[in-house]
């Protein structure tokens, strides 16, 4: 006697509701992972980039400023700091994503929270030592200024800057006549059309008479537009970076309590 077909057959079965939840939890987690390892190595292109621009900066202090444990010196390093930390941080992202470790998350989200606030810290100081830093470049540029006549480097140094700001002197181009050996002259730098001694017995019209110190804080205030926009780019990647792994924390965590 033949069994009837309805008999043995049987619809594939549904998957429960845990199933699907998991499904879901599994295909977010995979999502958030992607994400994050979109921001990891924006983090890194990042760190490079703030290493780079402390060590530019670094190096153009050393060239035009007088040595001390004074805020304009000690920016750069809090910047290039910055930048290994953060690095370092991305790493540790890195391992914990991969490997899916709720401490490495746990301590990737805390120093990237760290990381912001110093940046906020650094930000709020640059602004309140703005005006220090300002005189203390004219005291040092004015001091450059001195050394010009004995000083190779030096005088190489304060060339370039009048020229590429179009610029004389620290307030105008009569504060030459305060240097020795420079009472009825201006260094050739400051000329209009630069040729061997045209600084030597000027014509006003001839020379650029802008002080530089003002010149170069105008070209800081232009382009201080450009860096707030990069600092707001970069505060939102990390504020994205701290949901992102605060996501996955969670997942990891609730992965943990299931089993």
């Amino acid at each position: 006697m033949t069994t009837p077909f309805f008999s043995i057959w049987a619809p594939p079965a549904q998957p429960t509701c845990r199933g699907q939840a998991a499904m879901a939890v599994e295909g977010g987690m995979k999502c958030v992972k992607f994400l994050l390892y979109v921001l990891l190595l924006a983090f890194c292109a990042c760190a490079v980039g703030l290493i780079a621009v402390g060590v530019a900066t670094q190096l153009v202090l050393n060239q035009t400023m007088t040595r001390g444990a004074t805020p304009s010196f000690l920016l750069p390093v809090v910047i290039i700091a910055v930048g290994a930390f953060l690095f370092l941080v991305a790493f540790v992202g890195c391992c914990g994503a991969c490997k899916e470790n709720y401490c490495l998350m746990i301590t990737f989200a805390i120093f990237l929270s760290l990381i912001m606030l110093v940046e906020v810290a650094a930000a709020i100081a640059g602004y309140v030592f703005r005006d220090k830093v300002r005189s203390e470049f004219n005291k040092d540029f004015r001091q450059q200024m001195k050394n010009y006549p004995k000083a190779n480097e030096t005088a190489s140094i304060l060339d370039k800057m009048q020229k590429d700001f179009k610029c004389c002197g620290a307030a105008n181009y009569t504060d030459w006549e305060k240097i020795p050996t420079m009472a009825s002259r201006v260094p050739d730098s400051c000329c209009v059309n630069i040729t061997n001694n045209c600084g030597v017995h000027f014509v006003v019209k001839d020379i650029h008479t802008e002080g530089c110190v003002e010149k170069i804080a105008a070209w800081l205030r232009k382009n201080v537009l450009v860096v707030a926009a990069a600092a707001l780019g970069i505060a939102f990647v990390e504020i994205l970076g701290i949901v992102l792994a605060c996501c996955l924390v969670k997942s990891i965590r609730s992965g943990y309590e299931v089993m």
